[in-house]
């Protein structure tokens, strides 16, 4: 229970809505593959960067689950909280993160937007320039699968605030 700001009284939460599909039951084999694909993605990427990379890409698809799991993933990791709360507005507070997250918060954005038009250029060579191509393909890779996640997660509604890191994750 949480207590009002402007007073010493408890405040009542909203109710939590109930996920709108269980997907992941239902579609058991496209869950499995999504988790091998995910494991897949990760490999020689920095933990750090993969969780702010899922992080930012679930702040602009409003991926609530996703949300929930990937902070509490990076703050058991050793990420910081500051970290954490400026990554929505990173442009503004660059200063917490080096070049190279920059640059895959940067791609994380041009792949999540496609609808507003092509990874550009500029964006694509940034990233580039901070990654060896294998490590690049990786990044690419995991920003793809964790957009794939957060359409299961918007579309099904799945709940946040149950998960503890360590659990089954994506």
């Amino acid at each position: 229970m949480t207590t009002h700001p402007h007073s010493h009284a408890p405040a009542e939460n909203a109710p939590e809505h109930p996920a709108r599909l269980p997907w992941a039951q239902l579609a058991p084999d496209v869950y499995k593959a999504m988790v091998r694909l995910d494991a897949a993605s990760r490999k020689g990427l920095d933990p750090t960067l993969l969780e702010l990379v899922k992080i930012r890409a679930s702040q602009i698809n409003h991926c609530a689950f996703c949300l929930d799991m990937h902070a509490k993933d990076a703050l058991a990791a050793g990420e910081s909280v500051e970290r954490i709360i400026q990554l929505d507005a990173w442009e503004e507070s660059q200063h917490f993160y080096t070049e190279k997250e920059l640059a895959a918060i940067r791609l994380t954005e041009a792949v999540t937007v496609l609808t507003d038009g092509f990874v550009p250029d500029e964006v694509y060579a940034k990233a580039a320039e901070h990654f060896e191509e294998a490590e690049l393909a990786h990044v690419i890779a995991a920003i793809t699968v964790i957009n794939a996640w957060n359409r299961f997660g918007v579309t099904a509604r799945l709940t946040p605030g149950h998960y503890t890191p360590g659990d089954v994750k994506h």
